[in-house]
């Protein structure tokens, strides 16, 4: 693992944002669990993305999903048939590997020897079973990705909210997948969340019809780079050539990032033409065209659609915010994602009465913005504590504020102290947060 990702790894255990998976009985292959900072962080990533792709616009519309759906909708989607990798087993030391990702005319990287079985396609779905009994006509599977509720749902979705071609449907939800290899640390999982929309749009006459919308999506996820404070000098667009594409896809463009191991995909953006929807009116038998009320035209619609990984987004961003010289860690977030926006600090712990009025300031400032006590240690082991949690301002309150009701405000990115009125400490974070 590289030096950084090992630094970030670190971090998230220590400071609270990831936690390995079930620890205390030896965990489970790349299992994770989000602590209260990493908490607070996938939360602020998601109401940034919601309140930037959907209630930020008036042409996307909002869903939250079933996680097992009825199989047939992965049927019809393909899953069941064409939803693999391709698997290859060491028969000396038993150790599954992607047959792409490893020569196997090589000895096996984990035991040293050359005694491969033959490959075969290993399906991705996670299966399971409803019911008392487990059969066949009991199988169900985790979702393997969100879209394909927002294709089934779509007739349900113009009846309950008309709209007019183009419009989107949003969704953030987790997804599962039986992945023969994990690792990375957050960047391949077996359980993952998705933010997704299906852009439906009318059937193209022109290439350029279809263009149009796609472009826009494009230039919609760099600007999301910046938004969310992701290195976009890290940042690569990957164009999927003809035959490496998905069998829906007439154009994928892969977002790629500098990860600490390499050049890998954080997001993708593809043209899914009507191949979704046809597929699920052929299955279920169920008309999901699309009338145009001005000419009374009927189509199947097309679809744009572009995808952000929420687990690969948080990587990402702590990736490119971690930050350190030769005395502190920082993690320099955008402010309207760090966990906390302020920490307050009494100076001591045991004065009754800069405690009290500690307190009250703690009080007035979490009705405002999400704010955290701590009284840990010294004064400078706060701070740097905080540093590395991302929090951008610190508010002591010592002696001084006990004459002249003034607390210190230190700066995460400067560490900088400036003295602030409580009365005004309100309006000076504001102030802070709109820069």
């Amino acid at each position: 693992m590289n030096d950084l990702m090992e630094k970030v790894v670190s971090l998230c255990k220590r400071r609270g944002f990831v936690f390995p998976g079930s620890e205390i009985y030896g965990g489970l292959s790349n299992s994770w669990d989000f602590g209260p900072a990493g908490a607070e962080l996938k939360k602020n990533i998601k109401d940034l993305w919601w309140q930037t792709f959907v209630r930020g616009r008036d042409d996307v519309l909002g869903l939250d999903s079933a996680i097992i759906m009825n199989p047939k909708v992965w049927e019809a989607s393909g899953h069941v048939s064409g939803f693999s990798d391709p698997l290859v087993e060491c028969k000396s030391c038993h150790n599954r590997f992607r047959a792409d990702q490893i020569d196997v005319n090589s000895k096996c990287p984990e035991c040293g020897k050359k005694n491969w079985s033959e490959t075969k396609n290993f399906n991705l779905l996670v299966k399971t079973y409803l019911g008392s009994v487990e059969d066949s006509k009991s199988v169900a599977y985790l979702r393997g990705e969100t879209a394909q509720a927002m294709f089934v749902d779509l007739k349900n979705i113009l009846t309950s909210n008309p709209k007019k071609l183009p419009f989107g449907v949003a969704q953030i939800g987790k997804a599962f997948r039986n992945e023969i290899t994990t690792g990375n640390f957050l960047f391949r999982l077996r359980e993952f969340e998705q933010m997704e929309i299906e852009y439906f749009i009318e059937k193209p006459k022109t290439d350029k019809d279809w263009q149009t919308h796609f472009e826009h999506w494009r230039k919609e996820m760099w600007k999301w780079f910046d938004l969310v404070g992701i290195d976009a000098k890290k940042i690569h667009e990957h164009e999927i050539p003809d035959g490496e594409r998905a069998h829906y896809s007439k154009r994928t463009i892969d977002f790629e990032f500098d990860y600490p191991f390499g050049q890998k995909e954080l997001y993708g953006l593809a043209y899914r033409t009507d191949y979704d929807l046809k597929q699920h009116q052929q299955f279920s038998g169920q008309d999901l065209s699309y009338t145009d009320q001005e000419t009374g035209e009927k189509f199947i619609p097309h679809i744009i659609e572009p995808t952000w990984g929420l687990d690969r987004t948080f990587l990402a961003v702590l990736l490119s915010a971690y930050y350190e010289d030769d005395k502190r860690v920082v993690l320099k977030l955008k402010p309207q994602l760090a966990p906390y926006t302020v920490a307050v600090f009494p100076l001591v712990r045991n004065k009754p009465e800069i405690i009290k009025k500690a307190r009250l300031v703690f009080d007035k400032l979490r009705l405002s913005f999400h704010s955290i006590w701590d009284d840990r240690g010294n004064i400078g082991k706060r701070y740097y504590a905080q540093d590395e949690i991302g929090t951008p301002w610190c508010v002591t309150v010592d002696y001084d504020t006990l004459e002249d009701d003034t607390v210190t405000v230190r700066d995460r990115d400067t560490a900088k102290q400036e003295r602030v009125a409580i009365s005004k400490l309100v309006d000076y974070i504001e102030s802070k947060l709109k820069v």
